[in-house]
């Protein structure tokens, strides 16, 4: 299994890239990760997203879909593409340090 090192922390990872074990990711790792996606800074929207998408898998034990953040999380969906332009559920997940959410590709 591949790993990679975050804020100075090795982790294991899939081979897309998404955390393993979602309780080794810290707040700290989020703005190297964020970065490696093409996203220079996390603005407070960012961060919303991915206090969002942690509780909800928390809860859920999966991140919701683009279509639920969208209602669900207090930023639309259009925000949502302009914040994570690649995909924002699935690179809100990344940044999250949570699996890939089910219905990305």
């Amino acid at each position: 299994m591949p790993s990679t090192t975050y804020a100075g922390t090795s982790v294991e990872v899939n081979e897309e890239g998404f955390f393993e074990d979602p309780s080794e990711w810290t707040e700290a790792m989020a703005p190297q990760i964020a970065r490696e996606q093409g996203i220079d800074e996390l603005t407070e929207p960012h961060w919303q997203v991915i206090k969002f998408m942690r509780a909800e898998y928390a809860e859920k034990g999966t991140g919701p879909t683009v279509r639920v953040l969208g209602k669900t999380s207090g930023v639309t969906v259009k925000e949502l593409y302009q914040l994570f332009p690649k995909g924002p559920a699935k690179m809100a997940a990344k940044i999250a340090g949570i699996p890939k959410p089910r219905g990305c590709i």
